[in-house]
């Protein structure tokens, strides 16, 4: 094989990621500059490994990436979904766009959030601010464009990996109304999720259910880190105190940041097709 079939080979094998890393599906939440960005500038770091894994960082721009089902196919749900990656990277392809894909495929429209990050170096954003404020304008803008993306704007729930978990969880508990009176059509709308997916969350000691916490699916492996393992546990019991109807799986094995990958084998790799069960049987399908 010569070096320049190579080379073609490589661009037609990576071109999906690539595309999907420009973000050209991407629709900004904010058509000016987001709170707390307006004196920020640079373009976000996009770096995708070998095996097509893409991470991104310095996200002052934070949008959102629909991917819809076809109309014939299309059950009316809708998730948002956070990729983890510790508040200092977005790990966009196990935890984001193979998600989304998958959900898409049957029948639930998908929308992958891009949010900026409080722990990457010289950041000065914070979790509790310009992260959370980005969850919630994400959760509202879909909600006020329902009727275009064909979304029942009564079964919107988001779904969030490890550090997305915690951004989930504080959209599902926090008083996130909208604001009737708003001149933003899009701040008019409810943030908060009509069910919630904690895939193993961080920060579980922090997630303090109350009676009115949206409905929660929780997944998690039991050689995740002890805050994880067991904290998710404790996090089901809280539901269970609250009064919140919840559905924990602890996998045997996966570890932490399983997410969703072609080649997962193991049975963490199904939690997917559990999470659809729990839709059916909360009847959002």
């Amino acid at each position: 094989m010569t070096v320049l079939m190579k080379v073609t080979l490589a661009c037609v094998v990576l071109w999906p990621a690539v595309a999907r890393a420009q973000g050209a599906d991407e629709i900004r939440l904010w058509s000016n500059a987001a709170p707390g960005s307006a004196a920020v500038t640079g373009d976000e770091v996009v770096e995708t490994s070998d095996s097509g894994e893409i991470r991104v960082t310095q996200v002052h721009r934070p949008s959102i990436t629909p991917y819809l089902p076809e109309p014939g196919k299309a059950t009316g749900a809708a998730v948002l979904v956070i990729p983890g990656g510790g508040h200092r990277v977005l790990v966009m392809t196990h935890e984001g766009y193979n998600v989304a894909e998958w959900l898409r495929d049957r029948g639930i429209a998908a929308f992958v959030l891009k949010h900026r990050l409080a722990r990457e170096p010289g950041s000065t954003y914070r979790i509790d601010v310009e992260a959370f404020a980005d969850a919630q304008r994400a959760m509202r803008m879909i909600r006020s464009r329902a009727r275009e993306w064909g979304v029942d704007p009564a079964r919107v729930g988001a779904m969030g990996f490890s550090a997305g978990g915690e951004l989930v969880a504080m959209v599902a508990t926090r008083d996130v109304a909208g604001n009737a009176a708003a001149s933003d059509p899009i701040e008019r709308e409810s943030a908060r999720p009509d069910f919630q997916a904690l895939i193993y969350p961080g920060r579980s000691g922090d997630i303090e259910p109350t009676p009115s916490s949206s409905p929660a699916f929780l997944a998690a492996a039991y050689d995740d880190r002890r805050d994880i393992s067991e904290g998710l546990a404790e996090v089901y019991l809280r539901f269970k105190r609250a009064g919140v109807p919840a559905e924990l799986h602890i996998y045997g094995s996966g570890g932490h940041g399983f997410g969703v990958r072609a080649r997962n084998t193991r049975p963490a790799g199904a939690w997917l097709s559990r999470f659809e069960e729990w839709l059916q049987d909360r009847g959002v399908l």
